[in-house]
Parts: structure tokens; sequence; C-alpha cells
């Protein structure tokens, strides 16, 4: 069994144009998500790209870039095409870390590709974080997933998951933020791209769903470090720029 992370990289985008190669501190956003992932100690990180332009800057740090075709329309499918370009053994752990997640901990995509392995009666594995906010309970950004007593998933949902009944929000151990890093097992990969999508997935716009719709068990664990903040929006970039100034800032003193 080998662990593979697989970062989908897209250059067209609706707020950010050509968002992965947009410079943060210096180099391109696509190296730094590299540079994080390659924390994590994978037996292989791989570039998943539609563009030519993101192959040519990958391989000026000597990435391992996989062309995938421009009609995925999710990121599983670009997994899915990568998996089956490479020949990955069914039970071989593939991981996905989002191209504009520079941020990410590697801590926690250690922690999803061992909790996978550690759950053979799972074919996904994921990671939450405590809401601790009534802002954040009531934003319909923010995913939200219900987990039973073992730790599988019950239901994700935009809407506020458990809905408190008889009193105002309280942070508990029931109302969990989800954080969009998955583990497959490379079989289940396959044959998920293969699954007609379901009214749930299309109603609430969570490709998960699907899986659970088809009766897919999903392992939910708690993150074991805060991930930091992703890039969708200028002010985003600004943000995560200013971060790795500062560690830069550190190292130098």
């Amino acid at each position: 069994m080998k662990t593979i992370l697989v970062i989908p990289a897209r250059y067209n985008s609706t707020r950010l144009p050509g968002k992965p190669l947009l410079p943060i501190a210096g180099k391109p956003m696509i190296q730094r998500v590299h540079e994080c992932a390659r924390l994590a100690g994978f037996d292989d990180i791989i570039i998943a790209t539609d563009d030519e332009r993101i192959r040519e800057v990958c391989s000026t740090f000597s990435a391992d870039v996989c062309m995938t075709s421009p009609h995925h329309e999710t990121g599983s499918d670009r997994l899915a095409e990568v998996v089956s370009m490479r020949g990955f053994d069914d039970e071989d752990i593939i991981v996905n870390l989002q191209g504009d997640e520079p941020l990410t901990p590697a801590a926690n995509l250690h922690q999803v590709a061992e909790n996978l392995i550690a759950h053979p009666e799972a074919m996904i594995a994921t990671l939450c974080t405590p809401i601790m906010t009534d802002e954040e309970y009531t934003d319909p950004n923010v995913v939200m997933v219900v987990k039973d007593h073992v730790g599988m998933a019950m239901y994700f949902s935009r809407a506020q998951i458990p809905y408190q009944r008889d009193q105002d929000f309280e942070t508990s151990e029931f109302a969990n933020r989800h954080i969009g890093i998955y583990a497959y097992r490379a079989k289940y990969l396959r044959d998920f791209v293969n699954m007609e999508s379901c009214q749930l997935e299309q109603l609430e716009k969570l490709e998960q769903l699907r899986a659970m719709w088809y009766g897919t068990r999903i392992h939910v664990a708690e993150a074991q470090e805060v991930p930091g903040g992703g890039v969708d929006t200028a002010e985003d970039l600004a943000a995560v720029e200013r971060v790795f100034l500062a560690r830069q800032a550190g190292l130098q003193e």
C-alpha cells in the first residue's frame, strides 16, 4: 500500500484567473502548496492539471505533473483520472489537497491518510474542526458535519446541523465544521466517478453526499491542527501572503 497526495490545479478561476500561478511571498501559489505537501511524508506527490502554463511552472521546482482532461466537473473526477493513468493499486491511499490551500498543516494531511488506513470499513476519510461561534454556525458557506459515536459521518450540510431547537447556539461536540481534505482508496475513486449523482448532492452542492447516498462510510476526525485559510479572493491572497512574510521574517531574526 502506498500513500499518494494529488494536488488538482486549474488555471481558470472566476474570481482569480491563473490562481495557481499567483505569487505568494516570492513563489507561485502552486509551489507553496507543493512545499506544504512535501512535509507530510507521502510516497508520491502529483500535481494534476489541464494547463501547460501550470506544467511549465511546476517543472521549475521539479514537481511530478500529470496532465489531465480539461473537461472534469469535480476534483474527484480529476483524481480518478490520475489513478487510472498511473495504474495505482486498489488499496493505495489517495489524498486530495486543493491547489489553493498553501497553509494546510502537514500534520492534517498525514492524519487523514492514516485514519483511512486504520478504518478498513471506510472508503473515504476527512477532517473537521469544532464550531465555536454563532456566526460560523449560521454561515451557509460553512459546511457542517455530524458524526456518530465511532466517528463515521451521518450527514453533511450547509444548514445548521445539529439544529439546537430549545436553546441558542452553544459549543458542543456535535457542531463541527467540515475541512475539505479527503483520503480515498484508489479502487473506490474509480467506482465513485461512475456513480450517478443524487438529488441530495445537487441540492446541497456537496459531492460527498453522493457517496453517502450509495452507502459509503466516511470517517471523520477532528483535525490535529487548525487549518489556515484558503485562497478564493484577492483579499484571501493578501492575507496568506502576510502569513508567509511573517514566517520569513521570523526565520531571519
